[in-house]
């Protein structure tokens, strides 16, 4: 799944955002807004993650929506 599947997805996919990263807020999900950078960023912020482990994070994710 590529970026542009997440934007196309991201209003069905936020509560599942939330569930797997529960710190996120409502405003941080309408600031990411499906995109992959600004994702990683507000994980990087909020959990502490180096950039390699919020990638990875975020790549799971993904793979585990893919249908």
């Amino acid at each position: 799944m590529n970026e542009d599947i997440l934007k196309g997805k991201w209003h069905t996919m936020q509560g599942d955002v939330k569930k797997k990263w529960g710190q996120l807020t409502n405003d941080d999900l309408t600031v990411i807004s499906g995109e992959k950078e600004k994702l990683l960023g507000i994980l990087q912020t909020k959990y502490g993650y180096a950039k390699d482990k919020a990638e990875k994070e975020y790549e799971e994710f993904l793979e585990s929506h893919k249908k």
